[in-house]
C-alpha cells in the first residue's frame, strides 16, 4: 500500500523530474536516460556486496562501451549535476507538501499544547509559565550548508510553483537551476555567512516568530497588547562572533555583522512601517506614523540615526496606539500590535551576537597581559602567576586595578582578543544591550577559565552599575562533563562572581556541547553524561541560591545531539532546570527545519510546547526514576566500553584519514573556518572537529557516531536484567525511546553494503567487520526492545523520506567510493588521473550531504 508521503512528496517529485529530461542544455537527455539505469545497476550490485569500481565498469562496458576515459569522466560529472539538482527538486516537492505531511495541529504545537491546558483545565499554569519562559535559538556559522545563497533564492521561488502547480514557472526556473552554479568557488568569509543567515532573519523568523504568539494570544484569549514576554523566542546568533578555531573573525568582522543584523531588522520595520501608513491614514494618526517612518527611513537609507533606543520607538508607537483607541474606534489596531510585539521582540539587533574563543587562548592572553603589566611594574609576571594555586589566581585577576586602554600590548593575537571584548560595548552602544552580552568559553576546564574574562570584561567594559556580560562556561568532552559540577561549585564560591549573578537575576548560563562528546565518548555515553550533567549542575546551582540555564550545543544529525529535540526536552523531568530552552541550529538543519515560513514555525512550536509541557502537565513518562537511572549508567558504561575499542583500534585514524573522505572537507568552499584545530600535517583524532568528524561517517553510510556501542550496551543489559525489563523501559520511558529512536534515524541512513569490498580489504578488512557486526546487532536489538518490525516503523513520514532520498543519491555514493577505491590505488595506468578522482570525491560531497538534510 503507497504511504501517505510516497503519494503527496513521492508521486510529486517524479512528475517534476520528468521535465529535467525536456530542458535545453547539451546532453540533458541522454545524462538523464542513462542515470536511472546506473540506479539500478547500484542498486543490483550493491545488494550482491560489489564494489563501485566494478559496477561503473560494468555500466560503461554494458551501456557506454564506446566511451573513452574523459568521456568517462565528463558523463560522472554530468550525473553528478543532474543528482545534484534533483535533490534540490526533491527538497521543494517536500517543503510544499509540509502541511500536507505534518500534523501542524498536533502533537507538538501550539495548538495541541492550548488544547490540553483547556482540556486539563491547566490554561492559567500554561499562562504563568509562558510569563518566563524563553527559546534562545542560536543560529551558528553553517559549513554543512552547501547550497549558496542565489540558489536558495531560486528554491524558495520553486517551492513557492510547486505549491501553486505553476507547470510553466516550475519548468522556467528548474532551467535556471540547471544553468546556476551549486557551489562556491572561493571560501565564505565570517560576513558572508553572516549574510547568507540575515536571509533567513529577515525572509522567515521576522514572520514566524510574531505568529506564534499571536496564536498563543487568540488560542488563551490574552489581548496581543497585554502580552509581557519579549524573550518568549530569542535569536542567537554565532557568525562574526565566533572564534574558536578561526582565524578569520576579527573584532571589525563581529563590528560589521552587528551593523549587517542591524540594517536587516530596520529594513524590515521600513517595510511594515509603509503598510501601516497606507492603513492609518486618519486625523491626529497619519502625521504621527509618517514621522516614524521618515525616521527608520533616515535612518535605514541615509546617514540620521532615527532613535537612540527601541524604548523611544515603542514610546512613539503607543503614542500611535492610543490615538487609535481613543479616536478612531481601534480601528486596524491588530495591524499596530502586530508591529509593536516584533519591534518588542527584535529591538534593534534583530538577533544576539554571541563572542566564543578557546580558554588557551584566555590563557596565553593573561600570561601576557602579565608580562606586559610587568614591565610597566604594574602587575607580576605571567610566569609568577603560574607558580600561584588557582585559588590565589582567581584572588589575584579579581583585585587588579589595570587600565588596559592604556597598557602597551606587543602581541597582535592578545590586543585582537582584547578589542574582541571592547566590540561587545560597542554593539551594545549601538544595538542594545541585547545584541551582544555572551561570552561563550570552549575548552572550559576551571573556575579560573571563567573568572579570566570575567574580569578582562569588567576592565574593559565594566560600569558603576556592573557588567552587562554573561560568561557562559563550555563543557564538551566525557572528562568535562563529569567535572562540570565540580568547577561551577567552586565559581559559586568567588563572592565577586555571585554578586554579578546577582544582578543577572541569579542565572548562570551553561553550554553543554553534544557534537564533541559523542565523537569523544560515543553515543549513549555522550547523551547521558549530559543528563547526569545537567542533573548535578542543576542541583549545585539551586544550592548556591542561583538557577542554570543550559545552552545545548546541537548539531543536524543524533551523532551531533539532533533528531526528534521536541521528545528529547518533553523528556528532561524536574531534576534539570528548564526556565529556558536554548539550542544552537546549525548545518543544513537551519535550511531544512526553518527555512520556510511553515517549518519554521511548526519547529520552533515543537520546541516552546517541549519547554513548557513538563512543568504544566507535570507527565509521569518524563520522570526517570532512580532504578531507571541505574540502567541508563550501566548502559552508558557498557556503550562506553564498546565506543572505545573502535575508537583505540589501531586502524580508526588511518581509516578516516586513508578511506573516508575526510582529508577532503577543507577543499569544499563551504565554511570560513578550518577543518582541524591545528595547522599540523598529521592527523590527530582531538585536533579533528565534529561536523567533517560526524560527516565523514555520513558519506561512508556507516554513521560510526549515530549507533556505535548502542547494541552491544543493549545485549549487555538484557544479559543482566532481562529484555523484558527493557521493553518495559522503552514502554513507560519518553526519554529512553527517544534515545533509542533517535538512534533508530542513524541506522536507516546506514548502507553497509555499498562498502562491503572493504572486507575483504588487507588493511582494514577486520576493522570493517567489526563496525558492521556493532550495525547489525544494533538494529538487532533496537527492534527487539522497542518492539517495532522495521526501523522509524513509528515515523513513517521521515522514514520515507529517508528512503527515497537515499534512492536518489545512490549513483552519488557509488561515484564517490569508485574515486575513493582509486586514490588508494594510485599506479602507473591511473595516477594520470588523480586529480580528476579528487574532484569527484569533492562534487559528490555536495550532493549526498544535502540530500541526507541532517548529516552533519
Amino acid at each position: 500500500m503507497t504511504s501517505k508521503y510516497e503519494q503527496t512528496v513521492g508521486a510529486r517529485y517524479h512528475i517534476y523530474n520528468s521535465l529535467f529530461l525536456n530542458l535545453p542544455f547539451q546532453d540533458i537527455q541522454r545524462t538523464g536516460t542513462l542515470l536511472p539505469f546506473l540506479q539500478q545497476y547500484c542498486e543490483e550490485a550493491f545488494e550482491q556486496g560489489r564494489p563501485a569500481n566494478e559496477i561503473l565498469s560494468q555500466f560503461f562496458s554494458d551501456l557506454v562501451s564506446h566511451a573513452k576515459p574523459e568521456e568517462q569522466f565528463s558523463l560522472l560529472f554530468k550525473f553528478i549535476q543532474y543528482v545534484e539538482r534533483q535533490v534540490a527538486l526533491f527538497d521543494s516537492v517536500e517543503d510544499s507538501a509540509f502541511e500536507q505531511v505534518n500534523d501542524t495541529t498536533g502533537k507538538g504545537t501550539i495548538a495541541s499544547l492550548i488544547q490540553r491546558a483547556r482540556f486539563d483545565r491547566k490554561e492559567k499554569e500554561l499562562i504563568d509559565r509562558l510569563e518566563n519562559f524563553s527559546l534562545r535559538t542560536v543560529l551558528t556559522a553553517h559549513p554543512t550548508q552547501f547550497y549558496p545563497g542565489y540558489v536558495l533564492g531560486i528554491l524558495t521561488d520553486l517551492e513557492k510553483s510547486i505549491r501553486d502547480s505553476n507547470l510553466q514557472h516550475i519548468n522556467l526556473l528548474l532551467q535556471q537551476l540547471g544553468k546556476t552554479g551549486f557551489i562556491n568557488q572561493d571560501k565564505p568569509t565570517p560576513y558572508d555567512e553572516a549574510v547568507s543567515l540575515c536571509w533567513y532573519l529577515e525572509n522567515v523568523f521576522y514572520q514566524s516568530i510574531p505568529e506564534i504568539i499571536q496564536l498563543l494570544c487568540t488560542g488563551l484569549n490574552l489581548p496581543l497588547s497585554e502580552w509581557k514576554n519579549d524573550r518568549l523566542v530569542v535569536i542567537g546568533f554565532w557568525p562574526g562572533g565566533d572564534r574558536d578555531g578561526n582565524p578569520f573573525v576579527t573584532s571589525e568582522i563581529t563590528r560589521k555583522v552587528a551593523a549587517r543584523l542591524q540594517d536587516s531588522i530596520l529594513k524590515c520595520y521600513y517595510r511594515d512601517l509603509r503598510i501601516l501608513r497606507r492603513r492609518l491614514t486618519f486625523r491626529g494618526v497619519d502625521k504621527l506614523v509618517a514621522e516614524i517612518e521618515r525616521k527608520i527611513y533616515q535612518w535605514t537609507y541615509g546617514t540620521e540615526r532615527g532613535y537612540e533606543r527601541v524604548d523611544d520607538l515603542i514610546h512613539d508607537l503607543n503614542q500611535v496606539r492610543k490615538r487609535l483607541a481613543e479616536d478612531h474606534d481601534g480601528l486596524f489596531l491588530d495591524l499596530l500590535d502586530s508591529f509593536l510585539i516584533k519591534v518588542k521582540l527584535f529591538g534593534f539587533h534583530f538577533a544576539s551576537l554571541d563572542i566564543r574563543q578557546d580558554s588557551r587562548r584566555h590563557d596565553f592572553a593573561w600570561n601576557h597581559i602579565l608580562d606586559c603589566g610587568a614591565k610597566a611594574g604594574k602587575t607580576i609576571s605571567g610566569e609568577d602567576f603560574q607558580k600561584l594555586s588557582q585559588q590565589e589566581q582567581i584572588n589575584y585577576l579579581l583585585a587588579l586595578k589595570l587600565d588596559l586602554n592604556t597598557l602597551k600590548i606587543t602581541d597582535a593575537f592578545v590586543s585582537e582578543t582584547l578589542n574582541s571584548i571592547r566590540v561587545i560595548g560597542e554593539i551594545q552602544k549601538n544595538n542594545g544591550a541585547t545584541g551582544s552580552h555572551r561570552y561563550v568559553i570552549s575548552n572550559c576546564q576551571s573556575a579560573l577559565h571563567v573568572i579570566e574574562i570575567f574580569v578582562l570584561g569588567r576592565l574593559l567594559l565594566g560600569t558603576g552599575a556592573g557588567l552587562e556580560l554573561d560568561v557562559v562556561p563550555l563543557f564538551e568532552t566525557i572528562d568535562d562533563l563529569a567535572h562540570a559540577p565540580q568547577i561551577m561549585d567552586e565559581l559559586y564560591q568567588v563572592a565577586p562572581y555571585c554578586e554579578h549573578l546577582a544582578k543577572r537575576k541569579s542565572h548562570q548560563t551553561i553550554m553543554l556541547g553534544f557534537s564533541d562528546g559523542t565523537k569523544d565518548g560515543g553515543y549513549l555515553r555522550a547523551n547521558w553524561s549530559i543528563f547526569r550533567a545537567k542533573e548535578n549542575l542543576t542541583a549545585i546551582s539551586r544550592k548556591h541560591g542561583l538557577k542554570a540555564l543550559f545552552f545545548d550545543g546541537r548539531g543536524g544529525p543524533p551523532a551531533r545531539g539532533g533528531g526528534n529535540t521536541h521528545d528529547f526536552y518533553a523528556s528532561l523531568g524536574d531534576t534539570i532546570e528548564n526556565e529556558e530552552v536554548q539550542i544552537t541550529i546549525q548545518g543544513q538543519t537551519i535550511s531544512a527545519n526553518f527555512g520556510k515560513a511553515a517549518s519554521c514555525k511548526y519547529n520552533l512550536e515543537q520546541l516552546i510546547s517541549a519547554g513548557l509541557e513538563g512543568d504544566v502537565f507535570k507527565r509521569d513518562e518524563s520522570q526517570l526514576s532512580d532504578e531507571q537511572k541505574q540502567i541508563l549508567d550501566e548502559l552508558a558504561e557498557e556503550g562506553y566500553k564498546a565506543y572505545l575499542s573502535l575508537k583505540h583500534h589501531d586502524r580508526f585514524v588511518p581509516y578516516l584519514e586513508k578511506v573516508t573522505p575526510l582529508s577532503f572537507f577543507g577543499d569544499t568552499n563551504i565554511g570560513s573556518r578550518p577543518v582541524k584545530r591545528s595547522a599540523t600535517e598529521e592527523l590527530k583524532f582531538e585536533d579533528l572537529r565534529a561536523i567533517p568528524f560526524v560527516g565523514s561517517w555520513a558519506m561512508m553510510k556507516q554513521n560510526i557516531p549515530g549507533f556505535y556501542g548502542v547494541g552491544s550496551a543493549l545485549s549487555a543489559i538484557a544479559d543482566k536484567y532481562g529484555m523484558q525489563e527493557l521493553k518495559n523501559f522503552y514502554r513507560e520511558s519518553l526519554f529512553f525511546r527517544t534515545l533509542l529512536g533517535n538512534s533508530m534515524m542513524s541506522l536507516t541512513k546506514t548502507n553497509y553494503q555499498a562498502t562491503a569490498y572493504l572486507s575483504n580489504d588487507p588493511e582494514f578488512g577486520e576493522f570493517w567487520k567489526k563496525m558492521f557486526a556493532e550495525y547489525e546487532l544494533s538494529k538487532q536489538r533496537i527492534l527487539e526492545v522497542s518492539g517495532l518490525s522495521n526501523l522509524m516503523e513509528s515515523s513513517p513520514n521521515i522514514r520515507d523520506s529517508v528512503r527515497l532520498r537515499e534512492r536518489i543519491v545512490l549513483p552519488l555514493i557509488a561515484i564517490q567510493q569508485y574515486a575513493l577505491m582509486n586514490i588508494r590505488q594510485l599506479n602507473d595506468s591511473n595516477k594520470m588521473y588523480e586529480q580528476r578522482y579528487r574532484k569527484l570525491i569533492i562534487r559528490c560531497m555536495f550532493g549526498i550531504i544535502n540530500a541526507a538534510r541532517n548529516s552533519a
